[in-house]
């Protein structure tokens, strides 16, 4: 059980071959002591209205004492990150985090991504709370996959990372996508050992939901505006939406893409290309 808030209590590992175990229950869920309950009080280092200097209020606990055990919960996911991107080097493998808010079609983009793919090593590893829905629909696809469920906790960690790859049947030059837990706040702050974070946004969300979660597009290398078949029955400005993207992070690229219709995964299948050619030739340099 996180020493922290409580969350995370339990989580487990589902291998690709649908056996299920616990992992380790006592790890710190990097919550920073932020009540999880239906008031996210989210923070990670940010002042938030109210809340005092940690962005955060846990009763008993000073402002100063949150900061301090936020930063040694991010600072040894940081050790299990270093030692995740050292693994996933050595074997040319190129990991994408994908990140969004739940309903983005985060699930959906990466069952036509494995379709188009084919013939290319691939893996995935799927962070829910609960089930193994996700997990099950990629392995309808023919890609091994690796659920994890977090129970309480709203955030894959490293160290969840550094697990499940172990159960993984991965092989020098494939790719690896990490579908987080849907949620816009702790994942931004977490490092999982990937080469890139990749935002998943939904036309239907609203234009303006990068100004409201800068933290998770600011960490973001990559954008994907999601179900632009949508756009037109949606009354939305698709402009609007790259604008406010590159409001928060002037660096961002943005790819507009329908996974429902196959509208812009050229794109997105370029984009992974190149990254993965670039990670491949790094490691025989």
């Amino acid at each position: 059980m996180c020493t922290v808030c409580g969350c995370g209590d339990k989580v487990t590992f589902e291998t690709t071959h649908g056996h299920a175990h616990h992992g380790h229950e006592d790890h710190d869920c990097g919550c920073g002591g932020h009540h999880h309950g239906h008031d996210h009080g989210h923070g990670h280092g940010h002042h938030h209205h109210g809340l005092g200097a940690a962005g955060a209020s846990v009763p008993g606990m000073s402002q100063e004492r949150l900061i301090e055990v936020e930063t040694d919960i991010l600072s040894k996911n940081n050790v299990y990150a270093l030692s995740n991107r050292h693994r996933l080097r050595e074997m040319g493998v190129h990991a994408v985090n994908l990140v969004s808010s739940p309903g983005s079609g985060k699930t959906t983009l990466l069952c036509k991504t494995i379709s188009l793919l084919a013939g290319t090593p691939l893996a995935v590893i799927e962070g829910d709370q609960q089930t193994s829905n996700d997990a099950d629909r990629i392995r309808r696809t023919g890609a091994p996959a690796v659920q994890i469920n977090t129970g309480k906790g709203c955030h894959l960690d490293a160290h969840m990372v550094g697990h499940a790859l172990d159960d993984l049947p991965l092989v020098p030059g494939a790719h690896l996508f990490i579908e987080n837990v849907g949620n816009l706040v702790c994942p931004a702050a977490f490092d999982l050992g990937e080469d890139a974070k990749v935002a998943i946004l939904s036309v239907t969300e609203g234009e303006d939901k990068p100004l409201k979660y800068p933290d998770m597009f600011t960490a973001a290398r990559l954008a994907i505006l999601n179900k632009v078949d949508l756009a037109p029955y949606c009354d939305v400005d698709l402009d609007l939406y790259e604008a406010n993207l590159r409001r928060v992070n002037p660096t961002i690229e943005v790819l507009r893409v329908s996974a429902r219709t196959g509208e812009g995964m050229e794109g997105w299948l370029k984009w992974l290309s190149g990254r993965r050619t670039a990670k491949m030739l790094g490691v025989r340099g």
